[in-house]
C-alpha cells in the first residue's frame, strides 16, 4: 500500500460543487500535472514494472489509436513542463523517457499522470480495445478489456439501461478537438491509488478521493479516449485551485 496525497482539490472538483453531468473541456486540458506528479509517477512506473498483467493492455488491434493518442499527448506535454526532444521526454521531476513506438500506452504510462482507456466502436457499442490503468477504483482491467460499455459498468446498481444509452449516445457524440469531462468524489479509509478491490479498514473515511475523467475523439482512428486524473487528499482539505 501506498499514501501519495495532493496538497489541495482542485477548485472545481472541491468544496459544496455539485457533482456535474457533463461539460466541455479545451481541446488541451484533458492532461495535467500536479504537486503530487513525482510520487504518483514513480509509482506508476513500480505497478508497470512489476504488475504488467494488472495494469497495462495494448493489443496489436488497437495499435494505431495507441500511437496516436501518444502523439496527440506530446502535443499537449510542453505546456505542463515538459521537453519533447524526439523519442526522448524530459518530465517535470527531471526523469528522461524514451518512447517506445512498439509499446505506446506504456510509454504513455511512464510521462502522465492520467490512466488512458482507448474505445473502440465495434457494432453499436464501444469496446474498452486497450488501456494503462495503473490507479483503478474498484474495478479491474483484466474484467473489463474488450468488453462493451455496459458490460463494463456491471455490476455498478445504477448503471440501467437508460444510464447505458445515454452513455452510450456521449461518447457517439464526442466531437474531434471538442473533449467532455466530469468528476467524480468518494471518501475512502485507504489513501493507495492502486484499489482493484476497494479496501475497508474499520468505520473511519479519512481520504477522499476524486477522479477528473475526460472524454476525447482521435481524428485519425475515430476511437475514444477516457482519462482519468486521480486526486487523493485528506478529508478536510479544502480546494484552492488547480
Amino acid at each position: 500500500m501506498r499514501q501519495i496525497l495532493q496538497k489541495r482539490l482542485p477548485n472545481e472538483q472541491g468544496g459544496d460543487v455539485r457533482l456535474p453531468g457533463v461539460g466541455p473541456c479545451a481541446a488541451n486540458d484533458w492532461l495535467r500535472a500536479d504537486d503530487a506528479y513525482a510520487a504518483q509517477m514513480q509509482y506508476r512506473a513500480e505497478l508497470i514494472a512489476q504488475r504488467p498483467q494488472d495494469v497495462l493492455y495494448e493489443p496489436d488491434t488497437a495499435r494505431e489509436a495507441s500511437l496516436e493518442v501518444l502523439r496527440e499527448a506530446l502535443g499537449i506535454l510542453p505546456q505542463l513542463g515538459f521537453a519533447v526532444e524526439g523519442s526522448r521526454v524530459i518530465c517535470p521531476d527531471g526523469r528522461a523517457v524514451d518512447l517506445d513506438w512498439d509499446a505506446p500506452l506504456r510509454s504513455l504510462g511512464h510521462l502522465v499522470q492520467e490512466d488512458i482507456c482507448i474505445l473502440q466502436k465495434r457494432g453499436n457499442e464501444h469496446v474498452l480495445a486497450a488501456a494503462v490503468l495503473c490507479f483503478p477504483a474498484n474495478w479491474r482491467l483484466a474484467e473489463k478489456i474488450e468488453r462493451p460499455l455496459t458490460a463494463i459498468h456491471v455490476p455498478v446498481e445504477e448503471y440501467d439501461d437508460n444510464i447505458a444509452r445515454r452513455v452510450q449516445r456521449l461518447f457517439d457524440g464526442v466531437r474531434v478537438g471538442q473533449p467532455l469531462w466530469r468528476f467524480n468524489r468518494l471518501t475512502y479509509a485507504d489513501a493507495d491509488l492502486h484499489q482493484p478491490r476497494r479496501r475497508e479498514v474499520g468505520d473511519e473515511m479519512p481520504f477522499l478521493r476524486s477522479e477528473r475523467q475526460c472524454i476525447l475523439r482521435l481524428p485519425e482512428t475515430d476511437a475514444v479516449v477516457f482519462t482519468i486524473h486521480t486526486v487523493v487528499v485528506r478529508g478536510d482539505v479544502t480546494p484552492v485551485g488547480r
